[in-house]
């Protein structure tokens, strides 16, 4: 898998792009465990894509869900054992 950000916010830490191999739009947020920092990636529609490229505030609703791991049925990459924690 090749994941492309296309725009990152810094200061909310996180960044919206596209898995380059299937084509599907992602949200990613870092995380860490004990032995590494990470992104954890969730898969959004096109039209959520589009909405958060043109204002990242339209994202921040979601981040909180990723973070809280209320949309964990959306990540592209399931995590291992030693999930890591959001940063």
């Amino acid at each position: 898998m090749k994941f492309t950000d296309v725009v990152v916010n810094r200061a909310e830490r996180f960044s919206i792009g596209i898995e380059e191999d299937s084509g599907r739009f992602y949200l990613s947020i870092p995380v860490r465990n004990e032995y590494a920092d990470y992104e954890e990636y969730y898969e959004i529609t096109k039209e959520a894509y589009e909405l958060y490229k043109k204002d990242l505030n339209n994202a921040l609703e979601f981040v909180d869900k990723c973070r809280s791991r209320q949309v964990d049925g959306l990540l592209i990459q399931k995590p291992g054992r030693l999930r890591g924690t959001p940063l």
